[in-house]
């Protein structure tokens, strides 16, 4: 797991001066809810998407993710910053999505969810295989990118398995743009 994260897991740190919460949820997509507020003080918003007989889902992903974006606030970047933010966001769901077509039976679904300082993002398949960095990272070796940019981008990032069930969450939390 990543080592950058600034505060401990859960902990979403001090407030930013100057917050103003996160933008309303939008339409969902075809195919997608959006779970809007979650109820909790910080105006959390999510958005889930089913692959479910779907094709062509790592651009279907990066389109859901970059409405989602547009919805709360995050497109149009209004400074440079912001939109390596939302492009950073975009890529860990390409790599985390891609991770699944390759090394497992493809993505179940994918949740992302915003609040003020943090972005979620969750991919859901069958696959058993655990991701990790390749150690040594070899930066001119094609392939085998993927986990070592996600760790690069991510605050935190991991894995979550249910007992009895199949295949595994693959999770990433991005921060807010300043």
């Amino acid at each position: 797991m990543s080592t950058t994260r600034p505060y401990p897991p859960g902990d979403r740190g001090p407030e930013p001066s100057g917050a103003s919460g996160a933008s309303e949820g939008g339409v969902p997509t075809t195919g997608a809810s959006d779970g809007g507020a979650d109820g909790s003080s910080g105006g959390s918003q999510a958005r889930r998407l089913s692959f479910d007989g779907q094709s062509g889902v790592v651009p279907l992903a990066r389109d859901f993710t970059r409405q989602a974006l547009y919805a709360w606030g995050w497109l149009p970047a209004a400074t440079a910053d912001q939109r390596a933010a939302a492009e950073d966001v975009l890529l860990v769901v390409s790599e985390l999505v891609t991770n699944a077509c390759l090394h497992a039976e493809g993505p179940d679904e994918l949740w992302i969810a915003c609040d003020r300082k943090v972005i979620r993002v969750e991919v859901s398949d069958k696959g058993t295989g655990q991701p990790a960095p390749r150690s040594p990272h070899r930066a001119g070796r094609p392939g085998g990118h993927g986990m070592f940019i996600v760790q690069r981008l991510c605050l935190d990032w991991g894995v979550v398995r249910t007992p009895g069930v199949a295949g595994k969450t693959v999770w990433a939390e991005l921060g807010a743009p300043a």
